[in-house]
């Protein structure tokens, strides 16, 4: 899946993930994490779009994603933690109505930490931290 996101993109247009906003991260990163969520929820079963919609909901808002954070944290190399730390502490100066300002701000590093993984091309890595963000809570 990752592999044709990287041919579309083309070469050289994949900027050089050091060198971008921690904010920027998190707006690629929110799209990768959604794109693995639907792509699981599709292969879990066959939904009707908006019952796609509302399940990946689940994954991707911040509780959700400030929940999956807390279940990788240990997990993470000391590289990946300052990725997330840079993007947790990046004021974007709103704040959604339905979410803490503590997950927000998890939620916020996390995808910054996962579109820093997808940019960089540690897809093996990236491959195995969603498989763990995407788990079910049970």
């Amino acid at each position: 899946m990752i592999e044709s996101i990287r041919i579309a993109a083309g070469p050289g247009r994949v900027p050089d993930a050091r060198q971008l906003p921690p904010l920027t991260l998190a707006l690629i990163g929110d799209t990768v994490c959604d794109l693995y969520a639907r792509i699981r929820l599709t292969d879990e079963c066959a939904r009707a779009p908006h019952e796609l919609h509302l399940a990946a909901s689940r994954y991707v808002c911040a509780a959700g994603q400030a929940a999956a954070f807390r279940r990788i944290e240990s997990m993470l190399t000391q590289e990946e933690l300052a990725v997330y730390r840079r993007g947790r502490n990046a004021h974007s100066g709103t704040m959604p109505k339905n979410a803490s300002s503590a997950d927000y701000h998890v939620a916020t590093g996390l995808e910054a930490l996962v579109g820093w993984l997808f940019l960089a091309g540690c897809d093996e890595r990236l491959g195995e931290l969603m498989q763990l963000i995407l788990q079910n809570e049970e």
